[in-house]
């Protein structure tokens, strides 16, 4: 079970907690460990009149708890005093929780100036002035938290509250702005709509829907959100009965209704309404760019003369379809054994980890080459995509959507490999365009890897092109239930400066200016990385670290990682394939999904049965082997020792063999070495003792089984035999 979160040192200042939402956010804050600032003027519904009561009340409350608070009675359009009440009584700020609001319902009709003036004064103007106050203190200390409250009135609008709706709306933008201008010092505002029984929801809501929405059920969703380990910034989310859903803009792909030289008419908006207002794969715009960016496009078509678009942010007015089966000009990659370790480094393996030296260090007598590298000779296929006529790609647009690689030798530590390259097919999604790019890699004739790069040009879709291909490698839903397996590591600030050195120099990845274009708020990992982390923390659970046991990986790639933040990689054991979920362990966000590896079940790429010289044993220790990669490090922490085992036929020994479950992962080696504990015994009555016709002590005291060394090892043979052996 994760850590309860606590707010200990923090100092939250709860505006119009008197009761209702407010009282419940200011007892869970005093509980968790944060000194509460409760603040109420006491009023009624409407705002008139005035009273300390009902902020005495909870502060009494939280004190009774053993928590720390204070009351303030100021309006919250005295903000600065608010704040001031914080700084004085425990020297600093960290979260403001804008809660206090009136009502004031009229039609629209009859609502007065001072109907409208006073809604607007304590919901908008009041959230304003006491932000506003605490804004610069939360700069200082590189730290804030800040909570809007709006209303489903403001997002949808409801008959009597024009006031209340253009308040609660006016808060959302407010709070959007705030995200943007705090990003940079650790500020993060979010916008929540509650829904709750209140003194403000039961003029809208029968009594005893109000009382069966409790307050309760909205206080876990503002603690999470004000908390230093969440990173949700700019969010809006509706939230009641236990509920919490996020809300985000979509818009129609719309229609462009002009030609250059020709005037705009209402005729044309009239006959292009449908396509106009059609939903069908709309866009999500998350930022002003994001909006902007299509007005520039259709200034761009339009001056350009390529005339009115289904989609005004098509690719051209040619046919990307035509590309299909196109084939990129034979590539060449030549690389020594400084690339691999290069590569190695870049996602993340280090001298500190001593299972990590045979893919750093080319003297080791094991040195490999990382499977993932199969896609650094290949990835460079993609700038030959300009290439292909029909396409007329934007690069600055293009997103690496999936990946699917798949190994059929392990690859040399150095040499000059070629790729070619195909178009396998094109999709139109409406919004963009996915391209499949089949990429074979070779060693002279030998075929060593077959890549399929999935990417998305933003923008190119509209063009009555196919949405769907039996061409692409799929990607797997997770089974149902906890992984089985989690390897947390956090990656370097410099890991994408690393990364970036094995030939992917998108300055997205190391130029903060850049970065920030792309709406980012500092330069972000290669999603490639991200995916050779994966893949080798898979690689070290159940293969041993043994590269000939990687058959291929298939991942989607859904959010970016900024450099520092800890990859978590979750696994689902499941025969040979191993399916995993990687997550931004900081923030809880998935990074690649729907993903999963193929193991080979053999410890070598196409090696030949085990010779096993009518020796029925090797066959139990291949299998024993093959548990050893899966559970070797449970097994470790169970068996702490070392067997060794002679196997003897017509009275003479034909085999020997080391079980080593004393350190690192664990092993099986074929020959004899130092054991804690030896055991000898013929072929014959070894399969006799692990079918259970024969038990071990029997054996012993009839001389059938000689054991030498620890003998009272033996009793941790049924855990290496019976319980992972499987037989």
């Amino acid at each position: 079970m994760s850590a309860p979160l606590t707010f200990d040192g923090r100092v939250v200042l709860v505006t119009g907690a008197g009761g209702g939402l407010g009282r419940e956010y200011a007892l869970a804050f005093g509980q968790r460990g944060a000194a509460v600032i409760v603040n109420d003027l006491g009023g009624d519904i409407k705002g008139g009149g005035r009273s300390s009561a009902a902020a005495d009340k909870v502060v009494e409350e939280i004190r009774a708890k053993g928590g720390k608070a204070v009351a303030n009675y100021d309006s919250v359009e005295e903000g600065e005093k608010l704040i001031q009440t914080a700084l004085d009584t425990f020297g600093r700020i960290d979260i403001v929780v804008n809660n206090a609001g009136i009502l004031r319902d009229r039609s629209f009709a009859r609502t007065s100036d001072m109907d409208w003036d006073l809604i607007h004064r304590v919901h908008l103007r009041g959230s304003f002035l006491v932000t506003r106050a605490a804004w610069n203190h939360m700069k200082n200390q590189k730290f804030g938290r800040i909570i809007m409250t709006s209303s489903a009135a403001g997002i949808y609008g409801n008959f009597g509250q024009a006031n209340y709706s253009a308040a609660k709306l006016g808060l959302l933008g407010l709070a959007n702005t705030l995200a943007i201008e705090g990003q940079k010092y650790n500020i993060h505002c979010n916008t929540i709509a509650p829904t709750a029984g209140s003194r403000l929801t039961e003029t809208v809501m029968p009594p005893d829907l109000v009382q069966s929405l409790k307050a309760e059920y909205v206080a876990p969703l503002v603690l999470w959100l004000c908390h230093e380990a969440c990173q949700e910034n700019g969010g809006l989310f509706e939230v009641g009965a236990g509920w919490i859903g996020k809300l985000r803009w979509e818009r129609s792909l719309g229609r462009t209704v002009r030609q250059k030289n020709k005037s705009m008419t209402p005729e044309a908006v009239r006959d292009t309404w449908n396509e106009i207002c059609d939903f069908t794969d709309a866009t999500k715009p998350a930022s002003i760019q994001e909006s902007l960016h299509t007005l520039v496009d259709v200034l761009s078509r339009v001056q350009d003369e390529r005339g009115i678009k289904a989609n005004p942010t098509a690719a051209s007015s040619s046919n990307p379809s035509s590309a299909v089966g196109q084939t990129l000009p034979e590539m060449s990659f030549t690389y020594t054994h400084m690339n691999c370790i290069l590569y190695a480094l870049g996602v993340g393996m280090s001298t500190k980890e001593p299972d990590h030296l045979k893919f750093l260090y080319e003297g080791h007598e094991d040195f490999s080459c990382l499977p993932t590298f199969g896609v650094i000779p290949a990835q460079s296929a993609m700038t030959g995509l300009g290439s292909i006529p029909g396409l007329n790609l934007d690069f600055t647009r293009l997103l690496h959507g999936e990946q699917y690689l798949e190994m059929f030798r392990p690859l040399p530590t150095s040499g000059t490999l070629t790729s070619r390259a195909t178009v396998a097919d094109v999709l139109d999604k409406g919004s963009g365009m996915v391209i499949l790019l089949d990429v074979h890699t070779y060693s002279g004739r030998e075929l060593l890897c077959y890549n399929q790069f999935s990417v998305f040009i933003v923008g190119s879709g509209g063009f009555g092109g196919k949405r769907t291909s039996q061409k692409a490698v799929a990607t797997a839903p997770l089974p149902d239930r906890p992984p089985d397996a989690v390897i947390v590591e956090q990656t370097s600030k410099d890991q994408a400066a690393l990364y970036r050195l094995s030939g992917d120099w998108n300055p997205l990845h190391i130029d903060p200016s850049f970065a920030a274009m792309g709406g980012f708020k500092s330069p972000i990992l290669h999603g490639l990385c991200s995916f050779g982390f994966a893949a080798r923390h898979v690689l070290k659970q159940y293969a041993g670290n043994d590269v000939s046991r990687f058959k291929s990986i298939k991942v989607r790639f859904v959010k970016p990682v900024y450099p520092g933040q800890s990859l978590q990689t979750e696994m689902w054991k499941e025969a040979n394939r191993i399916h995993i979920q990687c997550k931004v362990k900081e923030t809880g966000g998935v990074v690649l999904s729907g993903a999963y590896i193929d193991l080979h079940a053999d410890a070598s790429v196409g090696a030949a049965p085990p010779q096993t010289d009518g020796l029925k044993s090797d066959l139990v220790f291949a299998e024993i082997g093959n548990r050893i990669r899966d559970m070797g490090s449970e097994l470790v922490k169970k068996v702490n020792a070392v067997f060794g085992w002679e196997i003897s036929k017509d009275g003479k020994t034909v085999r020997q063999w080391t079980i080593d479950l004393k350190t690192g992962s664990g092993s099986l080696q074929k020959g004899a070495a130092k054991a804690d504990v030896t055991f000898t015994i013929s072929d014959e009555d070894f399969m006799e003792v692990v079918m259970g016709k024969l038990n071990p002590q029997k054996a012993f005291f009839a001389g059938k089984l000689k054991v030498k060394g620890n003998i009272m090892l033996s009793q941790k043979l049924e855990v290496v035999l019976k319980d992972y052996a499987k037989l």
